[in-house]
């Protein structure tokens, strides 16, 4: 059979609030779906049920905003309370203008508003909230894995994904910020091409690749399917975690 990959999001998943278990709502939804986990089967998740699975939610009303906050809210249009929370959950600022502030994640990654936002969750003009990443998104990934191989006999590979910009490019896309059981990036140095050259610096994010393919289906506005079925990807397994997609600093030539 010629390789293929099948990507399947499963439709009517419920709306996700904080202490539901989430490995049960998505055994649950395959079932609705009609679909069964077969090994090498990966679930592609998206970030944002998890963080609303786990609670992290910030009332904006809580936030006392420093005078760093202050300072860059004003240059950015930002709320500075939104702002105060995006400076505590990064590690550093690397730039801003108005409307946007990319930042270090205290997780590695290099992306827009420390992945907080106010899309996709209930909310009230006068109690604003903003939701968080996940604490750690590996983990919440193990944990899914895990509860996912009990509910159903078989252990999924599982990838968080989110939505992200690139240097030099326009628009966002799915990236990886958590798998479980399956190796990020595949490293092919030493194989050899179609022509018998030996590859030198090969290595495809193959987690976020389909952190992307997954993204298509997910959407981003109302089309309400966070959880995609990828079937015959054949990524390899690992227990490393997504710290590999992450360029080490003395590598990192964009900043």
């Amino acid at each position: 059979m010629a390789p293929r990959l099948e990507l399947i999001a499963l439709e009517g998943f419920p709306l996700v609030e904080p202490g539901d278990a989430l490995a049960q709502l998505i055994t649950d939804s395959l079932r609705h779906n009609e679909l069964q986990l077969q090994p090498g089967d990966v679930l592609v998740i998206a970030q944002k049920i998890v963080s609303k699975a786990e609670g992290r939610y910030v009332r904006l009303a809580d936030v006392e905003p420093g005078p760093e906050a202050l300072e860059l809210a004003a240059l950015t249009d930002k709320d500075p309370r939104q702002v105060e929370v995006m400076l505590a959950e990064s590690r550093e600022v690397i730039r801003a203008r108005p409307g946007v502030i990319i930042v270090e994640h205290r997780h590695g990654y290099v992306h827009a508003n420390a992945g907080i936002d106010r899309s996709n969750i209930a909310n009230s003009l006068d109690d604003p909230r903003v939701l968080l990443l996940p604490l750690d998104p590996d983990a919440s990934a193990r944990s899914l894995r895990e509860a996912l191989a009990q509910l159903t006999g078989v252990t999924p590979q599982v990838i968080i994904n989110d939505s992200a910009g690139r240097a030099w490019r326009n628009g966002t896309v799915g990236i990886a910020i958590g798998t479980a059981g399956l190796d990020p990036v595949r490293n092919q140095i030493g194989e050899r091409d179609l022509f018998g050259n030996i590859l030198q610096v090969t290595e495809p994010a193959v987690a976020d690749e389909l952190a992307a393919a997954a993204s298509l289906l997910m959407g981003q506005s109302t089309q309400g399917l966070p959880v995609v079925l990828a079937r015959g990807a054949g990524l390899l397994p690992s227990e490393e975690g997504s710290g590999r997609l992450i360029r080490d600093r003395a590598m990192d030539l964009f900043r």
